[in-house]
């Protein structure tokens, strides 16, 4: 028959020791460990909860989108913008203002501006484009372009040109990044920065020797040679 272990053996064993220092410890701050736990679990159940609402806004979000885009891709930019009171439709402007955390919603700040832009309306044009969050990779550069372009529009030549340059390296590539290097130059040389507008045209030039820009690029350098 095995020798059963003593009272002090029980005590010195390194699992059971631990154990009742953990005991003692719960004990002494069982309100404190039980109010930890508590919150814990709500946090949990709060994030769980955040992630089921946050699904149901894209979906509710997506849905009302590809309405509006319907009216986009006929032209009806006025309804794509604004939605159609008649039809109890939402445009991209309310779908940006309810559901601001989608992504939905961040597509329909895009749309929101390009429809501005097709009205003429640069002012809300460049608001919608300026709350954006421009992805990354070449899906980013057109977003880029299109607020060079309302900057041009506004006649603000060095702010198109920033973002026109912004455009051509977001994504360096060899049909993007000359037409954009180009842009950028050509509106330096709207807004009378010569040297800089030379400096471009130079690595289009240089850098993109194969672009179909080249040859619009040794124009605008022979245009800033006589400055």
């Amino acid at each position: 028959m095995s020798k059963r272990l003593s009272k002090e053996e029980l005590e010195s064993d390194p699992l059971i020791e631990n154990y009742n220092r953990a005991a003692n410890y719960y004990d002494q701050n069982k309100t404190t460990i039980n109010v930890t736990l508590i919150a814990l679990l709500l946090l949990v159940g709060g994030f769980f909860g955040y992630q089921y609402y946050a699904g149901e806004q894209e979906n509710q979000a997506q849905q009302l989108l590809s309405i509006a885009e319907n009216y986009y891709l006929q032209g009806q930019y006025e309804n794509a913008l604004y939605g159609d009171d008649f039809e109890l439709t939402y445009g991209f402007e309310q779908i940006a203002d309810e559901f601001p955390r989608t992504k939905a919603g961040n597509i329909a700040l895009y749309y929101a501006a390009v429809s501005s832009f097709e009205l003429g309306d640069m002012e809300n044009a460049l608001n919608y484009i300026e709350k954006f969050d421009v992805p990354e990779g070449i899906l980013g550069v057109g977003p880029l372009v299109l607020h060079a372009k309302i900057h041009m529009d506004n006649e603000n030549y060095e702010a198109a040109a920033q973002k026109f340059l912004e455009a051509a390296e977001w994504n360096d590539n060899n049909s993007t990044t000359p037409s954009n290097l180009y842009e950028a130059a050509n509106a330096y040389y709207q807004a009378g920065n010569y040297d800089r507008a030379n400096e471009l045209v130079n690595r289009v030039i240089e850098d993109y020797p194969q672009s179909n820009m080249v040859t619009e690029s040794q124009r605008l350098k022979g245009m800033l040679a006589t400055k």
